[in-house]
């Protein structure tokens, strides 16, 4: 049988050691899950290749938001990926798109020469293209490694009848994962609609703070945020999904 491939959505360094303690066998490392996700500080990014050993791909997206970028945003994504190339890790997951929706292939192949020799994931900007399967296509010919994606849905169990025809009419030219929502409860059945055999995941938790002082009028975040707490990986929950992918 096919060993299932996991991959596991971190944003700092505390959920990167308990990812790969848990059995992840690679992080995508980032920033602000809760806005999907943006790049990570180049601190967080050496401390990371010095405390794991599984391979590290970075997000490389400048901000929140959609995936139109200004001149200013690509050039940050260039410098980005510079970045990431010089530090020694595995890949970088990326993408841009036009405003018609379609996949911004000139700038998109320039950004992939930049990162070689490192593997390319075009991440969930993929989900917001107007033609799946012709994006799939651009994606494939601008050689990327794989496509993060929801089928474009809300989370991957929505679009999992969506996913298994992507995978079908890429027939092996790139990795389709399957990513959004996904845990122990719905592995099982995503690896059986889909046919994946890599899985994006983020198995988050909150922490508390261990703050013992704290100031109740003061929102760092905007109203109703709770500026005592951060997520983390849930190494049990990860550990769960690892073991129902292998059934």
């Amino acid at each position: 049988m096919t060993r299932i491939i996991l991959e596991a959505c971190v944003a700092n360094i505390e959920s990167a050691v308990a990812a790969q303690d848990a059995g992840a066998d690679r992080v995508e490392l980032c920033n602000v899950l809760g806005a999907g996700g943006i790049t990570p500080s180049y601190g967080l990014i050496e401390l990371a290749r010095k405390k794991i050993t599984i391979p590290i791909h970075v997000l490389i997206r400048p901000r929140e938001g959609d995936f139109l970028y200004s001149n200013d945003e690509f050039s940050i994504m260039a410098r980005d990926i510079a970045m990431c190339r010089d530090s020694g890790i595995a890949g970088i997951v990326t993408g841009i798109l036009k405003d018609n929706g379609s996949v911004d292939t000139e700038r998109c192949k320039e950004l992939i020469a930049a990162a070689q020799p490192l593997s390319v994931t075009f991440h969930r900007a993929f989900d917001l293209t107007a033609d799946a399967f012709t994006s799939m296509e651009e994606i494939i010919q601008m050689g990327c490694a794989r496509i993060l994606t929801s089928g474009q849905r809300a989370g991957a169990m929505h679009g999992a009848g969506f996913i298994s025809g992507l995978i079908k009419q890429s027939n092996g030219r790139i990795i389709v994962m399957p990513g959004g929502g996904i845990n122990e409860k719905n592995i099982s059945q995503l690896k059986k609609t889909t046919g994946a055999n890599e899985f994006h995941l983020s198995a988050r938790m909150i922490k508390p703070s261990k703050m013992l002082y704290r100031n109740e009028f003061v929102m760092m975040s905007g109203e109703g945020a709770d500026e005592y707490s951060h997520d983390v990986l849930n190494a049990e929950q990860f550990k769960k999904v690892r073991e129902n992918a292998e059934q």
